[in-house]
C-alpha cells in the first residue's frame, strides 16, 4: 500500500527545526516565568500557529540537561506531579550569550540561517508585521523561482532586469532603515 504524502505526514516532516532553536526558545520562554515541559511544548505550538510542536523526546532531555548544567532549577511552587522549571542566574547569562551569538550569526549569515523572518512565529508581531512576514516569505519563494529560471536560461536581459528591480527595492529599504535609526 502506498503511503500518502499529504496532510499530517507532511506536517510531521516539516516539524523539525534548526539545531539549537529548541534550546533557545525553551530558555526564552523560561525567562518569562516557571513552565513545565508540557506547557513549553504547548506554548511553542501556539506561538508557531501549529507549525511546530516539539516532541516530549526532545523537550524533556533538554530540560534535564539544563537542570544538570545549572541553567535551570525546579520552581518552588510545584503542583502535585507537575515539575516546573525556572532560569537560574547562570541560565539568564547563558540565554544572553545565546542571543548574542544568534544575533552575530544572523548578521553574518542573514535571516535564512535561522529559517527566515517569522518562520516559527515566536516573536510577538503586531498584525501588520505578520502581513510583512508573509510578504517576505513570498519574496523568498519568488526569488528562488527566479534563480532556478535564470540557472536554466541565463539570458542577459532577464538577469539585468531582475538585478535592476532588486537594486532599486534594496536601496529603498536601506533608506527606510537609515531613517528609522536616525
Amino acid at each position: 500500500m502506498c503511503r500518502s504524502r499529504s496532510g499530517s505526514h507532511w506536517k510531521r516532516r516539516m516539524a523539525s527545526a534548526p539545531k539549537g532553536l529548541l534550546r533557545h526558545y525553551v530558555l526564552k520562554l523560561l525567562s518569562e516565568g516557571p513552565k513545565s515541559g508540557s506547557e513549553l511544548m504547548n506554548e511553542i505550538e501556539e506561538k508557531t500557529e501549529g507549525r511546530w510542536k516539539p516532541s516530549p523526546g526532545s523537550v524533556y532531555p533538554l530540560l534535564s540537561w539544563l537542570l544538570d548544567s545549572g541553567y535551570t532549577e525546579e520552581a518552588s511552587d510545584q503542583e502535585a506531579g507537575v515539575r516546573r522549571y525556572i532560569l537560574t542566574d547562570k541560565g539568564k547569562e547563558f540565554l544572553e550569550e545565546h542571543e548574542k551569538r544568534r544575533e552575530e550569526q544572523s548578521e553574518r549569515f542573514g535571516p535564512h540561517f535561522f529559517g527566515g523572518p517569522g518562520l516559527f512565529g515566536m516573536e510577538s508581531f503586531p498584525e501588520d508585521a505578520k502581513e510583512l512576514a508573509t510578504s517576505l516569505r513570498r519574496l523568498r519563494r519568488v526569488s528562488w523561482k527566479l534563480l532556478k529560471r535564470i540557472s536554466k536560461d541565463p539570458s542577459d536581459e532577464l538577469f539585468k532586469e531582475v538585478r535592476e528591480i532588486l537594486d532599486e527595492a534594496l536601496a529603498k529599504m536601506e533608506t527606510l532603515i537609515e531613517k528609522s535609526e536616525a
